[in-house]
């Protein structure tokens, strides 16, 4: 069967350093859901600038209501019922005022919370309307509409757009603490971890106040996670969990200390974080399916498929999809992944009709289940692009499953190298490195990689944790099991 993800691709932009194969054949442009429409029955026409000074930032009043306007301004994690209500607030609000500025960056900005915790592409057209529009009402140094069109950029996986957004909204009010948020994940996307940090520097040396300070420290847990630092990392996530306001955003905030123990093999931990996370805010999609690949891990399987099904029938992700499928696989079970995997093909072309970049997803894909080489075709354009990390190991593992092993190992070795300011702990990258070796009749190094990944995280996939442990018994040495969460 023929599992190709025929979809769009996208245009690449230069960016160092770029693979030495050329392209084979033309790239179709990306075509995306993003004009005419309308947002919420208001016609979006282009309104006369206002010339008034910039519009200061001022943190939500208290109240029940205070976290809804901190999630779409601050990036304060909040449930999808209250955001929701709050977009029909802001429906009716440019409806009846179609000059307020502010309200049309609120609402788009709530488009983009909502899509990105929902896993629905389909806000992301209204969110960039709306987000024009304030800026059309406003002018360009309205920081509101600039923050909201990072946010969206994020959201669809566009860095280079995020970084320029929020370069925008940094030159127009330079102390304001929350351009530098998207500007820390703009610089990860585009691999620029150095950048990242220095970064997040700059964000803890201002005064964030009580509402977003949680907020703040789960920025820096993400940037310490991707260089590596562990306890750091958990440290930040559990003190952000602790200083939440509401159940929603302790909810997203266990969600990560779950997300982290499980990258470091620790799954009873990572089963009560996900656990009580689902307790605070059942429909949380992250939670849902962090519990079905902890249970999976720990065996027990039937658990595991119907926490996987739950997530996946409230808010169907791609890459929740693609998971799901490859645990089907792990279990014999071909049909059932065969059927995810067709799931996944629908569900990216939602996504990519809502301007997401799913090209990682893709080749991620057809790397492994479908066509390799239309995976180096769109990963090579992608790193061009967006010369990420995560693009490296993917890069890297489809010219492996090309067979061509010399030019992956460059790929997989930047992706696991420690020293240039990335250095996340990924047992993923560990093994891709791993058997990029073993195929190169590099034994020592391969071991030495295929026992990395393992301990790191002997449960880093359902799939090819099993084929670590082979290829270490291939090699004539059965590698010792190790504890979940014992250090390297």
């Amino acid at each position: 069967m023929d599992n190709r993800l025929s979809l769009p691709g996208t245009s690449p932009t230069t960016g160092p350093p770029a693979p030495r194969r050329g392209l084979r054949w033309l790239r179709r442009v990306l075509v995306a859901a993003l004009a005419g429409g309308v947002v919420a029955g208001a016609v979006l026409v282009a309104l006369p600038e206002d010339r008034q000074r910039p519009e200061v930032v001022r943190p939500p009043a208290a109240g029940p209501q205070a976290h809804v306007p901190a999630a779409v301004t601050f990036g304060v994690p909040a449930a999808l019922p209250q955001l929701t209500a709050f977009i029909g607030q802001q429906e009716r609000r440019v409806r009846e005022q179609p000059q307020d500025a502010r309200a049309w960056a609120a609402l788009g900005s709530a488009y983009v919370e909502r899509g990105r915790t929902a896993a629905d592409a389909a806000d992301y057209p209204k969110a960039q309307q709306a987000l024009q529009t304030s800026l059309r009402v406003r002018g360009t140094r309205n920081t509101e509409a600039l923050d909201g069109l990072a946010a969206l950029a994020l959201a669809r996986r566009d860095f280079p757009a995020a970084k320029q957004y929020a370069e925008q909204a940094l030159k127009a009010t330079p102390k304001r603490w929350a351009a530098y948020p998207p500007m820390i994940d703009a610089y990860d996307g585009l691999g620029d971890y150095e950048a990242a940090h220095k970064t997040l520097d700059k964000l803890l040396e201002l005064h964030s106040g009580a509402v977003a300070r949680p907020a703040v420290m789960a920025r820096a847990s993400a940037v310490y996670r991707d260089r590596g630092w562990r306890e750091d990392a958990v440290a930040q996530l559990t003190d952000a969990a602790a200083g939440a306001r509401t159940p929603a955003e302790q909810a997203a905030y266990l969600t990560g200390l779950g997300q982290l123990a499980f990258e470091r093999g620790d799954l009873k931990d990572a089963l009560r974080h996900f656990e009580a996370a689902a307790r605070l805010e059942p429909g949380r999609r992250a939670a849902l399916v962090g519990r079905g690949r902890t249970l999976a891990a720990l065996g027990r399987t039937p658990e595991a498929l119907a926490a996987y099904r739950t997530a996946l029938a409230r808010q169907p992700s791609p890459q929740d999809t693609l998971e799901l499928g490859e645990l089907y696989e792990s279990l014999g079970q071909s049909r059932a992944a065969a059927a995810q995997y067709e799931q996944l093909k629908t569900r990216v072309r939602q996504s990519v009709a809502g301007g997401v970049d799913e090209e990682l997803l893709i080749g991620q894909f057809e790397a492994d289940h479908g066509d390799p080489w239309e995976a180096v075709e769109r990963l090579e354009e992608e790193w061009r692009r967006q010369p990420g990390t995560e693009v490296a190991d993917a890069l890297g593992w489809a010219l492996h499953r090309t067979g061509e092993d010399e030019e992956a190992l460059t790929y997989a070795s930047a992706a696991t190298d420690k020293t240039k300011g990335g250095g996340v702990r990924s047992a993923l990258y560990a093994f891709h490195r791993g058997m990029i070796e073993l195929e190169l009749e590099l034994a020592g190094p391969a071991r030495r990689h295929l026992q990395e990944a393992l301990r790191i995280n002997p449960y880093f996939s359902p799939l090819r944790a099993p084929v670590a442990r082979a290829a270490l018994q291939g090699l004539g040495e059965v590698p010792d099991e190790p504890l979940p969460g014992d250090a390297p």
